[in-house]
């Protein structure tokens, strides 16, 4: 008969950890653990004893027979006020005397005096640990080093009818976060709940708000791409990797030495600030990348390259922490560091501040961690590089600027850490990193054998021509490590690992499907409503122009995007949504953001906002915007810190928006670009989208959602814009895994340069010319030089100038396209082939000589009127992604450079091109969608009553609107009645709201338009 108990689960454990995991049996009955104390005083003393005897001593001399209370007392007063885990790190130190509690394994294998402390710690398992001097209550297993209980287990069993979740309960209900072991990061610092197919963790116990996470593998195994939970185990129990991996000796402490991290927030709740303490232990993905990374780089050493698809909102930031810190101390074979310094490279302008304070909390050596932020120059990166730093934090935008200034570096390797891996990372920003690391002797003597004729017609001057050869293409002296959650196909080709079937795949994946199923991150794609917009547009003028179609279009629709009645439908929509909805979510704490298309959208909603709040009388809402630089608008500038204002009246600075926004007094953000990625905020509920969103960009902006915390069950998004097909479109490629069908075509490049001579503009022989004096000006640049360079691109501009318009357009995209394919293949291989170099060098100065196309602009607000508006919702529900499609992932590479030539636009007339808007729509409105707002607005501005303006000039806007324009605008209305009955019934009928919003529109606008009249 199988046995099958509770009991038996934890033997089984307990027989692996304790003969094959470093750790000695122990029963609880034969330790001298003191459940008043919270630690076995004994095994500590005997540790201190072996390891530091001379110090002990010492501390003896000074303490006497009070020796061991003293010792308790001090460890008491460190741990309270650094924590538990500091303590372990960095000992306790009192009156002169410097303790260590544990000792972790040396980094190099060469230093026996730091590995025999090591192996003199006191490794306890302890089945039914009485942790209480209350009760008689125990804890199925805990794990203690030198007597101080650090792990605790609680194991379920389903053969008896119990699960993880019974585990979990039991840590909620019966064990009391007041008991002492149990007080956040003062004893144990992480707890497990077991069971035979999952594991739950937590560090921190608060009864019934104790929020367990999941750390499982991953139902196909770690950094594979499947779903929740774990495997099937042929050799033992689906879930053993907890105690066969995890908590074998060595990796625990490893995980306490190297990973664990106290993150330290600070908030305002009302006028208190408080400060929130999280104990960080990795989740199963984090550990296993970091290791699998690690031990690839081993084998390997440098010059390879690894892409991570990991979720966003799976804890990417301390991922990158933790491999910097890792890849810092790797040694080779010899106990040699393989690696001079780790960068890490964002394109993040205000570094991500979580990633500094993580690496900076580890016991790292003063001066070894550069941070180059915001405050710092491109010097002091080239500094930091130069002096060896082993970690150096900085963003890509500072290596154009030092990239030629970096010492020779021959001989030294290098890993780049990429946080959010894009198409960023195959411009001009990225090659120049590559200039300033790459190991340019290597790659000199490799050009020299692959091409030694070429070499050795090489003068001198083209030495800095030969070291941007050279940079191109991957180096054995750099890794790039790249991180991000939506690889596109230009990602795949440079950073992923090639596979034997010419594909490409990343190194390890945790997937937006298993994150979601984990409960790491939310599906914000539950709760999804979309919006219907529909209009028509009516001429307005007699004259039926002629009018370019595409640019008459965008007018149009700019037109009828900035119109005020479609701002105030929408605004209206958007927050009543957010107080039926999203008001009460995360315990009233929810938020909102709104995406708008452009920055002018952002200061038009953000005054709709405001003004709607104020009519409404709502006191409990208010709303901030975000925008880079200045926008003008009706002559007046406007900014970000000009429009965020606090209730008591002071303006909100750009460092500052982010911390207002988290606060009690902001519920709803505004946002043009900004925040659409890399903004963490859990408290985030609610999306409005009032913008075009595709690909890789949907899905950053959407995942800003993504964040759990306690109390947040799910998230809405409204979309005005996109359908629920475009919107699974962007999600599904990014689901699982994403991988690239095949290489890219190196010689794909050749053809759009074979393209670009066919025009006859430039010939060989001006490449040459310019390239002559472009080598001069590398060594010395005298005043003339300049001139005569701009004076060789002369004939060749009027070469250009007699094209045709059409061809002129077309040479100028072939251009463009041939830059940006060359920027991206000489990041994935170095082709040796200097006259391509020349030509794109050519062809870059080129390009800035070329007039800029001249689009004809087309104002359409004087000639169109808004006559039907109707918005209305057509979809709300679940949009559902499918598992398992590895089709939708897989990416491909063009079989040819397409450079993308429009044909010219055509021009028509007016009325057809608003025929054409206007058939795009059903023919379904009705008298209730007619916009009165625009004939009202007219009739009062084609030919203003003098007596009109006369009280526009005399009266500010709040006494116009409140007092004196009531009147005026019912005796047009009743006018206007009369004329049209049908289109005026609903605006005097018995809907006064909406008699209210078009007067309040219009009085508004009105007074507006007049005052710059008078």
């Amino acid at each position: 008969m199988v046995e099958n108990k509770e009991i038996r689960f934890e033997e089984d454990i307990e027989t692996h950890l304790t003969k094959f995991g470093g750790w000695i049996k122990e029963k609880f009955r034969d330790s001298h653990f003191d459940p008043s104390k919270g630690i076995d005083l004994e095994k500590l003393i005997t540790f201190i004893e072996k390891t530091q005897p001379k110090k002990w001593t010492r501390y003896q001399t000074i303490y006497r027979e009070d020796s061991k209370e003293k010792l308790l007392k001090r460890l008491e007063e460190e741990v309270s006020t650094h924590g538990m885990l500091h303590v372990l790190r960095n000992g306790i130190k009192d009156r002169g005397v410097n303790l260590k509690v544990a000792q972790f394994k040396p980094v190099s294998g060469l230093n026996d005096t730091l590995q025999e402390k090591y192996e003199a710690n006191i490794f306890t398992c302890t089945r039914q640990f009485a942790y209480s001097p209350n009760n008689n209550n125990t804890i199925d297993m805990v794990l203690s080093v030198n007597g101080i209980p650090l792990v605790a287990l609680e194991l379920k069993n389903q053969y008896t009818g119990q699960s993880v979740e019974n585990a979990k309960v039991q840590f909620q209900k019966d064990r009391d976060p007041k008991e002492l072991v149990f007080n956040f990061n003062r004893r144990f610092l992480v707890y497990f709940a077991v069971d035979h197919v999952d594991v739950y963790m937590t560090t921190r116990l608060s009864g019934k708000k104790t929020y367990f996470l999941p750390f499982n593998q991953g139902s196909n195994g770690p950094g594979i791409v499947g779903g929740k939970g774990n495997p099937a185990n042929d050799d033992g129990y689906p879930t053993s990797y907890l105690w066969e991996q995890v908590l074998q000796r060595d990796n625990l402490m490893d995980i306490i030495q190297r990973f664990m991290n106290l993150e330290i927030k600070k908030e305002k709740q009302g006028t208190r600030e408080i400060t929130k303490q999280t104990l960080i232990f990795p989740r199963y993905h984090q550990l296993d990348v970091v290791r699998k990374l690690i031990a690839d780089v081993k084998i390997n050493k440098s010059g390879k390259n690894y892409l991570i698809q990991h979720s966003a909102g799976s804890g990417k930031s301390n991922s990158i922490a933790w491999l910097a810190y890792h890849l810092a101390n790797v040694h080779d074979n010899d106990d040699q560091p393989i690696f001079t310094s780790t960068i890490i490279v964002t394109d993040r302008t205000v570094l991500d501040r979580q990633l500094q304070s993580t690496i900076m909390s580890f016991d790292h050596k003063v001066g070894q961690v550069e941070i180059i932020d915001d405050k710092k120059t491109s010097q002091d990166l080239k500094n930091a590089i130069n002096d060896g730093r082993k970690i150096i934090i900085t963003t890509l935008q500072k290596f154009p600027i030092i990239y030629q200034d970096i010492d020779e570096i021959s001989g030294q390797n290098f890993a780049v850490i990429v946080d959010e891996a894009h198409t960023s990372q195959t411009g001009d920003s990225a090659k120049k990193l590559k200039t300033a690391l790459a190991d340019k002797e290597a790659t000199l003597k490799e050009y020299q054998e692959i091409e030694e004729e070429i070499e050795n017609r090489t003068p001198d001057e083209q030495d800095k021509l030969v070291q941007t050869l050279v940079s191109q293409g991957q180096h054995s002296n750099l890794s790039f490590f790249a991180f991000t959650a939506t690889p596109k196909r230009e990602t795949l080709n440079m950073f992923g690992t090639k596979q034997a079937d010419e594909t490409f795949k990343p190194f390890h994946i945790y997937s937006m499907r298993q994150a979601i199923e984990e409960g790491f991150i939310l599906d914000v794609l539950k709760n999804y409503m979309t919006y219907k917009t529909s209009y028509r547009i009516a001429k307005e003028i007699e004259d039926n122009p002629e009018l370019p179609k595409t640019e008459a279009v965008r007018a149009i629709a700019r037109y009828q995007s900035f119109h005020p009645w479609v701002l105030r439908q929408k605004t209206e929509v958007m927050i009543e949504q957010f107080r039926s909805v999203t008001k009460s979510a995360i315990g009233g704490k929810a938020k909102a953001m709104v995406v708008t298309p452009s920055r002018l959208h952002a200061v038009r909603y953000m005054q709709e906002f405001k003004s709607y709040i104020e009519e409404k009388g709502y006191t409990d809402l208010d709303v901030l915007v975000a925008f880079s630089d200045s926008v003008e608008d009706d002559g007046e500038e406007y900014t970000e810190s000009k429009m965020n204002v606090t209730k008591d009246g002071e303006r909100i600075k750009e460092s500052q928006l982010k911390e207002a926004f988290h606060a009690e007094d902001f519920n709803i953000l505004i946002v043009a670009e900004k925040y659409q990625t890399g903004f963490d905020e859990p408290l985030l509920h609610t999306m409005f989208v009032d913008k075009r969103l595709k690909g890789v960009k949907a899905v950053q902006t959407l995942s800003r959602l993504n964040r759990t915390m306690f109390g947040k069950k799910d998230t809405f998004i409204l979309d005005f814009v996109n359908s629920e097909e475009e919107i699974v479109d962007a999600f599904q490629p990014f689901y699982e895994e994403t991988t690239l069908e095949n290489d890219i075509n190196i010689n794909l490049i050749y053809d759009a340069q074979s393209k670009l001579r066919k025009y006859n503009v430039y010939s060989q022989e001006d490449i040459n010319q310019v390239m002559v004096l472009v080598r001069k000006a590398q060594t010395k640049q005298d005043e003339r030089l300049l001139g005569r360079i701009s004076s060789v691109f002369k004939p060749v501009i009027n070469r250009y100038e007699e094209l045709l318009n059409d061809t002129q357009y077309e040479f100028r995209v072939t251009m463009r396209s041939f830059i940006k394919w060359y920027n991206y293949i000489s990041q994935l291989d170095r082709t040796f082939d200097m006259e391509l170099l020349e030509e794109s060098i050519f062809v870059s100065y080129l390009l800035s000589f070329i007039p800029k196309e001249q689009r004809e602009k087309v104002s359409i607000e004087d000639k169109v009127k808004l006559e039907y508006y109707k918005l209305q919702e057509n979809f709300s529900g679940e949009i559902s992604l499918i598992a398992e499609d590895s089709e939708s992932g897989r990416l491909t590479n063009p079989e040819e450079i397409n450079t993308g030539i429009k044909p010219p636009d055509d021009r028509d007339s007016l009325e057809e091109i608003i025929h054409r808007i206007n058939e795009r729509f059903p023919d379904d409105f009705t008298d209730s969608d007619r916009v009165l707002f625009e004939n009202l607005y007219r009739s009062f501005t084609n030919d203003p009553d003098q007596k009109l303006v006369n009280m526009v000039k005399n009266n500010d806007a709040q006494m116009f609107e409140r007092s004196l324009f009531p009147d005026v605008f019912q005796e047009k209305i009743m006018t206007e009645y009369s004329h049209n009955q049908k289109a005026y019934e609903k605006l005097l009928g018995s809907d006064e709201s909406y008699y209210r919003l078009v007067y309040s529109l219009l009085a508004k606008d009105l007074y507006k338009t007049l005052k710059t009249t008078v």
